[in-house]
């Protein structure tokens, strides 16, 4: 347990410093702080409405964007079912909710109702005969939904996975082999892994039988498709942290059965760590480096290679990705959508949908990216609570996008002290925290590094209630680990107190 804390305390430690690194880069707003909130806790962003995204959301000639949801906050993966409904996963809510198909046809959604609840932190979800299948932190599950409608039970297919540490989500998807694919990402920022799943990709049939690993390297490949002119799978992975603002690369890497994709002893371009040195098994295998490189700490999630029949302009085999944007940098980078042309002298990376990072201000996150029945691109964004969809433009629709950002959520700031507090000894309890702090070492990431660490403002954006629930549902790369109530208050009760 001892050894557990010291873990957590460091890692928050680490976490903490998206507060300084967007002080230190002069973004010195409810904006960043609400950025870093969203880092650290998973805490959503400003809403948004769709008067005004003109202001701020571009796209190339010949596209429109509208509002499929504004309503969805912590929204993260999603697939279509098919009856055309959006089914859409937030682990944060451990549900997976499903959005009503645009028969109307005003660009938005006709209805919601959460189809599984009570979930352990799911993301990842795909369809296969009938079955959706559901990736939460700690198993794959299924539930027949053969009549568009989720019946009967819903039953565990692969149990037993690690869900601690920094990168607990699981991405899951169903390969033209027919059988599923489950990427895992690792514990921590540059670690040997004591669970050989963990920063890796694996496979197994529908009903969880003759699970393999089929590849290892990959420190935390969240997105991962087919392209479909030669059958090639192609994962996103997000480099590691604290080596300077321009290095590592952010990964696109063709997966192989057998191959090693570097991770924790190679990055970037098959670069040795400075932290990890020689690779034990270098007599057994050797690194395979990425195809592509997005720009450091950019955070490529979701990718989709999308069927462009009918576009504008040059648009040849592509796949779009999610850039969620970065965290560990003096200066924000990321924040949009890019498609990649994969051509014959190699692949280029276009900006696509961008404006979601304009002078300092954060407006959203994108998660995920795929193309509908329709033919329209759905792009997902947890911070801002949004489902984005963008079609062709046409005489029905505008190349003007149709969305804007709003003032402050409010809905993770007490008014007050909470009863426990007002009925404790606060002085005892952030001693405690502070003891919990110094032990564990916390310290490392608030007075060294490039990017010292300062807890500046925490306060002003986080309530007791907000952070509690933090340390109980963290979003990745935070860990989740058993903490017991009174030490989650005691950090609680420190951190807040001490943010000035």
């Amino acid at each position: 347990m001892k050894k557990i804390i010291l873990t957590f305390f460091s890692l928050l430690g680490l976490l903490i410093a998206v507060v300084a690194l967007l002080l230190a880069s002069g973004t010195v707003s409810l904006d960043g702080l609400r950025m870093a909130a969203n880092v650290m806790f998973g805490v959503e962003g400003p809403s948004l409405e769709e008067s005004a995204a003109h202001q701020n959301y571009e796209l190339p000639p010949g596209f429109a964007l509208q509002i499929f949801a504004s309503d969805l906050p912590r929204a993260r993966f999603m697939r279509f079912t098919p009856a055309g409904d959006l089914l859409v996963s937030r682990p944060h809510s451990g549900d997976i909710v499903l959005l009503r198909k645009d028969a109307d046809g005003d660009g938005r959604h006709d209805g919601r109702e959460s189809v599984l609840m009570d979930l352990n932190r799911p993301q990842g979800l795909d369809f296969y005969r009938g079955w959706l299948y559901v990736a939460e932190r700690d198993k794959v599950g299924r539930i027949n939904f053969s009549t568009g409608r989720a019946i009967g039970p819903y039953r565990t297919v692969l149990d037993n996975l690690t869900g601690d540490g920094n990168h607990w989500s699981k991405t899951l998807r169903v390969g033209p082999d027919e059988l599923i694919y489950l990427t895992q990402g690792s514990t921590c920022n540059a670690c040997i892994e004591k669970d050989p799943r963990r920063a890796a990709m694996m496979r197994f049939r529908p009903d969880g039988r003759e699970a393999e690993i089929i590849a290892t390297g990959l420190r935390n490949s969240v997105g991962f498709d087919w392209a479909p002119w030669d059958g090639g799978l192609y994962a996103t992975d997000n480099g590691r942290d604290m080596l300077g603002d321009d290095f590592p690369v952010c990964e696109l890497n063709l997966i192989e059965k057998g191959r090693f994709y570097g991770w924790p002893y190679f990055n970037d371009n098959n670069v040795p760590d400075p932290d990890m040195g020689d690779d034990p098994f270098a007599d057994q295998r050797s690194p395979t480096a990425p195809v592509h490189g997005f720009a450091a700490h950019n955070a490529p999630l979701g990718i989709s290679f999308i069927d462009t029949s009918g576009w504008p302009g040059d648009y040849q085999r592509v796949a779009l990705v999610a850039l969620h944007g970065s965290w560990n940098r003096s200066s924000a980078d990321g924040y949009k959508v890019v498609s990649l042309h994969f051509t014959q002298n190699g692949i280029e990376q276009r900006d696509f949908l961008t404006g979601f990072h304009q002078d300092g201000r954060i407006f959203g996150r994108p998660v995920d990216v795929i193309q509908g029945p329709d033919k329209a691109i759905y792009i997902s964004d947890d911070y801002a609570g949004a489902i984005y969809r963008v079609v062709v433009a046409d005489e029905s629709t505008t190349t003007s996008p149709t969305a804007r950002p709003v003032g402050l959520s409010t809905n993770q700031r007490e008014s007050a002290a909470p009863d426990w507090l007002q009925q404790a000894d606060a002085e005892r309890m952030a001693a405690a925290g502070e003891q919990l702090y110094a032990q564990h070492q916390c310290g490392r990431c608030h007075q060294e590094g490039e990017n010292p660490v300062s807890l500046a403002g925490l306060s002003r954006r986080m309530g007791y209630t907000a952070v509690i629930d933090a340390l109980q549902a963290p979003q990745a790369p935070m860990p989740l680990f058993p903490l017991s109530t009174l030490e989650q208050r005691q950090l609680a009760v420190y951190l807040l107190n001490h943010d000035q």
